[in-house]
């Protein structure tokens, strides 16, 4: 798998020819074969780690229960801090390689759409914090989910460009800085 996941990191899901694969790793096309159904899902195989690590934050995330929260605790959900945007930096930097292969090689697999399911994917989980927001009367500014989808597509495609450009992880820290002050959730909420 490692020999896979260098001819994808350098060539790309559709340019990667299952013959350099094959001949770095050492092995038969009729090996490969006997364990993959086909390219697209040699690289499922290798991105279903970072994809279930991924999955684990969602389910943590879904874990909260907003209307146990006060209404400080509830605000105070979107007062997001540089502490936050470093648990995200160092998260994709933990799994760098990974991101890369998500984020700049997929085109042509069913990943290709990562950055904007995952921007659905938290738009939806936000939305559910708005409800409740709104159910409790809060100073909340009226958005919608289209309106939020765009705002989360903006947030994350800028936290992704950081992978997406080959920043250092020092210049995505630095960068994060940035990102938390253009986007400022709370104004955006209206608290």
């Amino acid at each position: 798998m490692a020999c896979a996941k260098e001819e994808f990191l350098q060539v790309g899901f559709q340019a990667a020819q299952l013959q350099n694969i094959v001949k770095a790793a050492n092995v038969t096309t009729g090996a490969l074969y006997r364990h993959f159904k086909n390219k697209e899902d040699l690289f499922d195989a290798i991105v279903g780690p970072i994809l279930q690590k991924f999955k684990v934050l969602e389910d943590e995330i879904c874990k909260r229960n907003y209307s146990l929260m006060d209404n400080d605790a509830l605000k105070k959900m979107w007062n997001i801090t540089e502490e936050f945007h470093t648990g995200w930096i160092d998260f994709f930097y933990d799994n760098y390689d990974d991101m890369r292969l998500l984020l700049c090689c997929s085109e042509g697999t069913k990943h290709t759409t990562f950055i904007h399911d995952f921007a659905e994917l938290n738009t939806q989980l936000t939305m559910t914090f708005v409800n409740e927001a709104k159910q409790r009367g809060l100073a909340v500014s009226v958005i919608d989910s289209e309106k939020l989808h765009i705002l989360m597509t903006a947030y994350w495609s800028a936290m992704f460009e950081t992978i997406i450009h080959g920043f250092t992880k020092e210049d995505a820290l630095s960068f994060v800085v940035d990102i938390e002050a253009f986007f400022n959730w709370e104004a955006i909420f209206g608290f």
